[in-house]
């Protein structure tokens, strides 16, 4: 029997899709919050909003798809809990309840306070942070861009087997991998040199494109809005930089040829400072064109609620509506943006590190 890959491939990211869907069904009924913390569950002022929207952008420790705002109900699926407090501590977020409840766990006791767990006392206070090895809604997010490019890079490899042009799926992938070899890696890095560099600045091009990508549907990833992920990319651009720069590179640091020597003393502290402020700058564009398109985006959706004293419901939800449209518009070209913003500026960083200088 032949198998349709094509089918397969649309088969498989339904099943990635519906996944979460899949033990939401099985296990919503761990996610009530009790009605005396929430009051009436809804989210009807500033204040409120504020919040949500604060929540929305910090990671968490459970997925909430929605919530019924009579019942203060929330449907979703808790996320496993991870601990190392003298020794390892394993259980579902869902014992939380939401920070209502307090956590036993081999004779320790924790709280859930704003995405944070900590051992308490008997009274309640906060005695210790311990260290957090739980799987998060960004390390789920993480995960499943991960999987996807494995999945996609390996269809796309396995396509040139079969001849030079690519088959199926490859045909989607080869026009983007040839825009960031041929328009970013080769003209910021060098022909004969970019080779080296071409699988990372694929994987970081990719894994911040489809994490953009998939901040944008209901599982609400937030993974490059989150600064420890912006962090932790940058820091692989700044170690390649710097493990791979020539004698040139550092030359033209500490005593750039050509200066008079009072300049190369005035000049060498701010070349040195460059070396920490160009990968700053890297992390911070990310994380901050990142999460305030998610902030503009849900504060539009929240006209709904504020203005709904000076204008009818129907009014106010067209109105947030076309805006929120407009800008989602905005987003995915943000997301595309961003990534490309990223790479290109991690090849010229690279790019300045390997490039050879002739001095006369």
């Amino acid at each position: 029997m032949k198998l349709n890959l094509k089918y397969l491939q649309v088969s498989f990211f339904a099943l990635m899709m519906a996944f979460p869907l899949a033990i939401f069904a099985g296990g919503h009924d761990n996610h009530e919050q009790h009605e005396e913390h929430s009051g009436s569950g809804q989210i009807n002022t500033q204040e409120k909003i504020d919040e949500y929207i604060e929540h929305h952008l910090q990671d968490s420790h459970d997925f909430i798809f929605f919530s019924d705002g009579e019942t203060g109900t929330h449907y979703g699926f808790s996320l496993p809990v991870i601990l190392i407090d003298g020794g390892l501590h394993f259980f579902m977020s869902s014992e939380f309840h939401h920070g209502e409840d307090v956590v036993e766990s081999n004779g320790n006791r924790y709280i859930l306070d704003h995405g944070k767990i900590y051992r308490v006392d008997e009274l309640g206070e906060k005695v210790a942070k311990p260290l957090d090895l739980s799987i998060t809604k960004n390390v789920v997010g993480i995960l499943l861009v991960g999987f996807m490019m494995l999945f996609m890079f390996t269809k796309l490899a396995k396509s040139y087997k079969r001849g030079p042009v690519p088959t199926g799926f490859g045909r989607v992938l080869e026009p983007l991998v040839l825009y960031v070899r041929d328009e970013i890696a080769v003209p910021n890095i060098g022909k004969h040199k970019a080779k080296k560099f071409l699988p990372y600045l694929l994987t970081v091009f990719f894994f911040i494109w489809i994490s953009n990508l998939l901040g944008m549907t209901p599982l609400a990833f937030n993974v490059t809005g989150n600064i420890a992920v912006t962090v932790a990319l940058t820091m692989f651009t700044f170690f390649i930089v710097q493990f791979s720069a020539n004698l040139d590179y550092w030359k033209h640091i500490f005593w750039m040829p050509g200066v008079p020597v009072p300049m190369k003393i005035v000049l060498a502290p701010i070349e040195v400072l460059g070396i920490f402020t160009k990968p700053f700058s890297l992390l911070i564009r990310l994380f901050a064109n990142i999460s305030a398109g998610h902030v503009i985006i849900m504060s539009l959706v929240a006209l709904i609620v504020t203005m709904k004293a000076s204008m009818t419901v129907g009014g106010a939800f067209g109105l947030s509506f076309v805006l929120s449209s407009f800008l989602m518009l905005i987003e995915l070209l943000v997301a595309f943006l961003q990534a490309f913003i990223f790479t290109m500026l991690s090849a010229l960083f690279i790019g300045m590190a390997v490039q050879d200088h002739d001095h006369h």
